[in-house]
Formats: C-alpha cells, sequence, structure tokens
C-alpha cells in the first residue's frame, strides 16, 4: 500500500530494547500516523514529524522515570516533546514504552498486549499533541478518545473496556 500525502512528512524511528510484545513495526506506524493526521495536524497542514518509539522493561523506563521526573516507579510511558522554537513546522517527540509492564497489564485486564501497548503509545502521543490527564474531565476525554483511536485501529476499546464498540 502507498504512502498517502499526508503520511510523508512523518517519519517515525521504533527501538525495541524490550521484546516480550510481539506488535509489529507496521502497526505501530500506522497508529502513529493516524494519530499525528488526526490531532497534529489542525494548526497547520504541513507540520511534519520526527517520532522516536523506544520500547523497555521495567528497569529502563525506571531509570528514565527517576533522571527526568524525579519519581523511583516503572511506569507506562514517558512522552517528550523535543521540537524547537525556531525549528517551524516539525515537531519532535520522544515516547519511551514499557512494553514489560504492557504483557503484565494486558494479562489482567484479559487483553493481548499488543493493545495494551497500542495504549501506551497513543497515550505518549496524545500528550505531546496538547491532550492532558490532569483533571478529571480531561483524564476522561484523553481516555475516550484513546479508545476510540484503538477501535478505529481495530485493538477495541483497550482503556475502558465497558465501552461498547463502535459499528463501522
Amino acid at each position: 500500500m502507498a504512502s498517502s500525502r499526508k503520511d510523508q512528512g512523518i517519519v517515525i524511528q521504533i527501538t525495541k530494547e524490550f521484546k516480550g510484545t510481539d506488535i509489529s513495526n507496521l502497526d505501530i506506524k500506522k497508529m502513529v500516523k493516524a494519530v499525528c493526521n488526526r490531532f497534529g495536524r489542525h494548526e497547520q497542514a504541513e507540520t511534519r514529524y520526527e517520532i522516536n518509539i523506544v520500547i523497555v522493561g521495567d528497569d529502563e523506563i525506571r531509570k528514565f522515570n527517576r533522571n527526568f521526573l524525579n519519581n523511583e516507579a516503572p511506569t507506562d510511558c514517558i512522552s517528550f516533546d523535543l521540537s524547537e522554537d525556531d525549528e517551524e513546522g516539525l515537531k519532535t517527540f520522544d515516547l519511551i514504552i514499557n512494553g514489560e509492564m504492557a504483557v503484565r497489564q494486558a494479562n489482567l485486564r484479559g487483553h493481548s498486549s499488543q493493545a495494551e501497548l497500542a495504549l501506551y503509545i497513543t497515550h505518549g502521543l496524545l500528550h505531546n499533541l496538547g491532550f492532558d490527564d490532569f483533571t478529571k474531565s480531561h483524564a476522561r476525554k484523553m481516555h475516550e478518545t484513546e479508545d476510540e483511536i484503538l477501535q478505529e485501529l481495530g485493538y477495541g476499546p483497550v482503556y475502558n473496556k465497558s465501552t461498547k464498540p463502535k459499528e463501522h
């Protein structure tokens, strides 16, 4: 399948340091492009993206969490917007994703580790695209948006399993 014109400005680098999940790079790229095209291009149609995704385990994400957020615990994802103000039209995002936690949570919640990992990636991207979950109403909107995206991509609702899947 050929890339659409709007996907051409999205460069995605994926590094899998944790090997316990079997989500494909193609599926990750499809998800990232869907999120960026839907939520990131409203301000400027020519926005370009450079997105680096690293999938790690608990120990590695704990180090990032300690170094950057002064928190000792493992977490699901950490996202950084490294965009430079003087680089108009270029957005640079780094996402550190906890694959080990995704496997654990998927087993507890009764869905695939791919779906849980997709949730974490979507969550991190949405943060970088202006969503926040600091208040209950913002968190609800963000999680509804995550589930909507994941349903459209074939994962079904992941965050809120009680959400009824939408008909296509």
